[in-house]
């Protein structure tokens, strides 16, 4: 008779363990990288070619009338989207966390989706619900000084935005 291999083992719970601590260090190391490239750029004098060298190829180019804006995504690990204008002089302009209160409130009723995208990014989910009819875009962000969450907003059909709230992070266990 074979023996079923036990699922809370110790060498397994130290594997499980150790996968988590590749994680957090992971998005530490990213962290700790976005800040240490956003340092080392400066507005008015970082040119377009010095943030792809420190930030790699945007998800995104959106056009502006300030400029062309280059999309840094970090979702759905990351709890940060960075925005980065890049003028008509071909510097860099502004260089924005896009993730927060202030944004979040922009969110309207009746805001098309493209609006939407343009203003926060790629979300970290998108939740389709056939028998209503919506699909509920999800970013995690942190509110300050270091509380987890989670910013919804519920487009309908025709992908405009219907509501939207703010709640605490369900995936990261409480301290």
């Amino acid at each position: 008779m074979s023996k079923l291999p036990n699922r809370s083992s110790p060498g397994r719970l130290a594997t499980r363990a150790c996968t988590a601590a590749l994680w957090v260090a992971a998005l530490i190391g990213v962290a700790g990288c976005d800040r240490q490239n956003i340092d080392q750029l400066e507005e008015g004098v970082a040119t377009e070619s010095d943030v792809r060298a420190r930030f790699g190829q945007p998800e995104n180019i959106w056009s502006s009338p300030a400029g062309q804006v280059l999309e840094y995504n970090r979702q759905p690990q990351g709890q940060k989207n960075y925005m980065i204008t890049i003028g008509p002089d071909g510097k860099m302009a502004a260089l924005r966390q896009v993730l927060t209160p202030e944004n979040f409130a922009k969110v309207r009723p009746g805001m098309p989706m493209e609006d939407l995208r343009k203003l926060l990014g790629r979300p970290a989910r998108k939740t389709p619900y056939a028998l209503k009819k919506e699909t509920e875009w999800e970013w995690r962000w942190v509110q300050p000084p270091n509380t987890s969450m989670v910013f919804v907003a519920t487009l309908d059909d025709d992908q405009r935005v219907v509501r939207s709230a703010s709640m605490p992070d369900r995936a990261v266990e409480a301290p």
